[in-house]
């Protein structure tokens, strides 16, 4: 699984111009499924951003994770962040897990989320979404839990 981890002061997701998720501080995270992944991928990636110590403490250092602070997650799936650009101009989507396979591990990653204490809003899976955020640093980071960069 793929992730974009966003620090956000605010983010939120639109859907049919319905507002269907919406937090104030706290991480932006883009997921991505790809075929081949399992719970296991999940768990990985939901202890990841649980744990992440983005968030500055009393002296300024990034010591904090989004839970000590209070902050809150905006998961949103998209399955583009599997898009292959290596060839052509096109992007191939082959290496993306089919929506059935993927919304089960999107799910299962709010899930562990949420069970890590985490207040968790989300997106629509396989809906056209237009997503607004206002990074905070900017903190922009990739996570793969296949592999590392």
């Amino acid at each position: 699984m793929r992730a974009v981890v966003q620090r956000v002061s605010r983010a939120s997701v639109t859907v049919n111009e319905e507002v269907v998720g919406q937090i104030g501080p706290g991480l932006l995270v883009l997921i991505g499924v790809a075929d081949g992944d399992t719970e296991s991928d999940s768990l990985w990636l939901a202890g990841k951003i649980a744990g992440l110590r983005i968030f500055e403490d009393a002296e300024g250092l990034m010591n904090l994770d989004v839970g000590e602070t209070g902050g809150s997650v905006l998961a949103v799936s998209q399955f583009t962040l599997l898009g292959d650009c290596r060839k052509g101009r096109r992007p191939g989507f082959s290496a993306a897990a089919r929506p059935e396979a993927a919304d089960l591990l999107y799910q299962h990653c709010v899930v562990q989320l949420r069970e890590r204490g985490l207040t968790v809003e989300t997106g629509r899976f396989q809906q056209h979404m237009e997503v607004e955020l206002v990074n905070d640093g900017p903190v922009t980071l990739l996570l793969d839990s296949r592999r590392t960069f």
